[in-house]
């Protein structure tokens, strides 16, 4: 067993040094080439940003720590890292930063919680991804949700947000997987690419600022196997956060 463990870390060890040379802001820059030149949100004074979704949000975050700009309640993901970057750039701007990602969440289970989770923090910049649970447990926990459920029901929620919030601007992430790493196969697709589209979709609908996380990963696997990314093809690794945490980064200024 030890040996094993040390073969593993001696595999990852040589896949983080073969990625030494990976430039994270030419694969963003790649991953974004295709979008229209759009929008970002500006940073202002005293904003407060809220993060929100599913597992991937979430990054095993203390849910009893209620703070702002706390690490152990920003957790371990890409929102603990594009939150470092933003109180490091900004430090100005005195900003607030929440993360109200819940392990699991699909797009109705956020809207049940969303009035203390989102709506009584009253957020400047709101902050989004959600949609792979919306597919992943139609196959795995008998969930049974279309893509039109996905689509009624995130197009719901940002208009309660926007009725309340009027204020509010928006950053969409897009659902992403990566194909033969554990828990993402074949069978996802070409099924799951219809929730990466409405999620561009809606965005477009209520003038949100797109962030392409599927076509991030797709130009990081030029560089990198998926595994080095994710750990199962959703969840990502240190560097998976850390490359999301850069491509979110590229929604703000």
């Amino acid at each position: 067993m030890k040996e094993q463990t040390r073969r593993n870390f001696l595999r990852l060890f040589s896949l983080g040094t073969a990625a030494t040379a990976v430039n994270m802001p030419a694969i963003v820059s790649a991953a974004y080439a295709k979008e229209k030149k759009g929008k970002k949100i500006r940073i202002q004074k005293e904003d407060i940003i809220l993060f929100q979704g599913d597992s991937i949000t979430d990054a095993g975050r203390k849910k009893d720590d209620k703070d702002m700009n706390s690490a152990v309640a920003l957790g371990r993901g890409y929102a603990c890292n594009a939150t470092s970057q933003m109180l490091l750039q900004f430090a100005d701007k005195h900003i607030a930063v929440y993360n109200r990602g819940i392990s699991g969440n699909k797009v109705y289970q956020l809207a049940e919680r969303w009035e203390a989770d989102c709506l009584a923090l009253k957020p400047n910049v709101l902050s989004m991804l959600v949609g792979v649970n919306d597919y992943w447990h139609t196959l795995v926990n008998n969930y049974k949700g279309t893509i039109e459920t996905y689509r009624n029901d995130y197009d719901a929620l940002l208009k309660r947000t926007k009725e309340n919030l009027p204020g509010v601007q928006l950053i969409i992430g897009e659902p992403f997987a990566l194909n033969k790493v554990k828990a993402v196969d074949d069978k996802w697709f070409p099924d799951f690419d219809a929730y990466r589209k409405t999620a561009r979709e809606i965005a477009e609908a209520h003038n949100a600022v797109f962030i392409p996380y599927q076509r991030v990963f797709d130009k990081a696997l030029e560089q990198a196997p998926g595994a080095y990314w994710t750990t199962d093809g959703v969840h990502p690794t240190l560097a998976g956060a850390q490359l999301m945490a850069h491509a979110w980064l590229q929604a703000v200024q």
